[in-house]
């Protein structure tokens, strides 16, 4: 246990110590709050207000046709094809049977194309003021009176609730447990791929420089495994912890220097047609209502079960990633061709966890959490739905159990591997070659 102990401490401070560790560790989170920042700032600064000029010789558009921030609309007389662009607008509407439009739809003549934004924004606009028209001739109702009536009606929530619970529980906290289970579910994907490739490397390197011929001498072939992989593994947690750290501190840094105007105006331009005053509500309200939400997840379940199924995922395929990196020697092609087979599961992974997020208790979710292979990323996208309702306890205990279970077959089959191909050399690899090995 002592040799192990101190190829754990070798494996983790020759990794940490590197500059390559340091910037990554740094500058990656660095880069995504950048991104953040740079995707605020471009959808703020890119989207233009349009001037359109309208053409309504019967008045069916002026009272209802409302400008925004997106759009604004000029009822003028004088504005034809040959002149709007001298007069400053993007575009010139005509409604149906109308001057030069002799159709049954409206028709927008620009010079150049309107950004998507507008071209959105007009098409709700006179989508409704034609609704809204329609119904007043036919009702002999004000349009302005079916607008406030269509905006009371828009503002009706349905309240799920849980059997034997008074509070919201559905709806709102679905998005914000699916956001969750998302996120975490692919920090562990693309953290068994990171790292266990890494072992594997690290595992091909010393084979190929005879390093583990020495240290073999000293030390039991499971012990020098057992000691990369908890070292690398180790590096990797560290890691994925700074990261966090690093990007809450960062995005709390960046969004203290972004004006309440601009958070505002990317609120608005981000629901599906910007500008609405609606809309622009309805999307304060969401952001409200998620935050809210935010604080009912049960953070420490949550977090527990990641840490859990981060380290449990890592050490089931980081021991099969070793036991690959001793059968292979310098050709990359015969890594890629026994690696295959471990890699599959975690893609059928990830398309499973999408289906389970928007049905988590199906059971296809339910089997496949509990199932070693897939538990990591797919029970990592459960959680957040909550336990017990969604995920029983009794899942929740056998996945875990089984995960351990199958860590510590992995190891030993791994093992058994690795002690003799970690000292074969030039001989091409296969698995029915492996196999063999197994039974010695």
């Amino acid at each position: 246990m002592n040799k192990t102990w101190l190829i754990i401490q070798r494996e983790y401070l020759s990794r940490v110590r590197k500059k390559t560790f340091i910037l990554s560790t740094i500058l990656t989170p660095l880069f995504f709050v950048l991104l953040i920042a740079a995707v605020i700032f471009i959808t703020v600064k890119s989207i233009r207000n349009e001037k359109i000029a309208v053409v309504d010789p019967s008045g069916i558009l002026k009272e209802s046709l409302e400008s925004s921030k997106t759009v604004t609309y000029e009822f003028r007389s004088d504005v034809d094809t040959g002149n709007f662009v001298a007069k400053g607008f993007a575009a010139i509407l005509y409604p149906p049977q109308s001057s030069i439009n002799n159709t049954k739809n409206f028709r927008i003549i620009t010079k150049k194309s309107l950004s998507r934004y507008a071209n959105e924004r007009v098409e709700k606009d006179i989508s409704r003021t034609m609704e809204n028209n329609l119904i007043s001739d036919s009702l002999k109702i004000d349009p302005q009176t079916i607008d406030n009536l269509k905006k009371s009606a828009g503002e009706t929530k349905i309240d799920f609730a849980k059997l034997g619970e008074n509070e919201n529980t559905g709806g709102s906290n679905f998005n914000v447990a699916s956001i969750i289970g998302y996120i975490t579910a692919f920090l562990i994907y693309i953290t068994l791929f990171i790292y266990g490739i890494m072992v594997m490397r690290g595992v091909m390197e010393e084979k190929t420089n005879r390093i583990a011929e020495v240290v073999i001498s000293s030390v039991k072939p499971f012990q020098l495994m057992m000691g990369k992989i908890l070292g690398i593994g180790a590096v990797g947690l560290t890691q994925f912890l700074m990261w966090i750290v690093l990007i809450i501190g960062l995005s709390a840094i960046m969004m203290s220097f972004i004006p309440a105007e601009m958070l505002q105006q990317v609120q608005e331009n981000q629901a599906r047609i910007p500008g609405s005053a609606g809309e622009t509500s309805d999307a304060m309200r969401n952001m409200a209502s998620i935050t809210t939400n935010l604080s009912t997840v049960n953070w420490p379940l949550v977090i527990g079960c990641f840490i859990f199924y981060f380290l449990g995922g890592y050490l089931f395929y980081a021991a099969l990633f070793a036991a690959v990196g001793s059968a292979v020697n310098e050709d990359a092609q015969d890594a890629q061709s026994l690696t295959f087979p471990i890699t599959m599961p975690i893609i059928i992974a990830i398309i499973i966890m999408v289906n389970s997020i928007n049905d988590p208790t199906s059971s296809l979710a339910k089997w496949s959490s509990i199932i070693p292979f897939f538990s990591p990323i797919v029970m990592t996208s459960r959680v957040p739905f909550g336990v017990p309702d969604t995920v029983a306890y009794w899942e929740l205990g056998l996945s875990m159990v089984l995960l351990i279970l199958g860590f510590l077959f992995t190891t030993w089959l791994s093992a058994k591997i690795y002690r003799t191909g970690i000292l074969l050399y030039g001989k091409k690899p296969s698995w029915k070659e492996m196999a063999k090995w197994l039974g010695r």
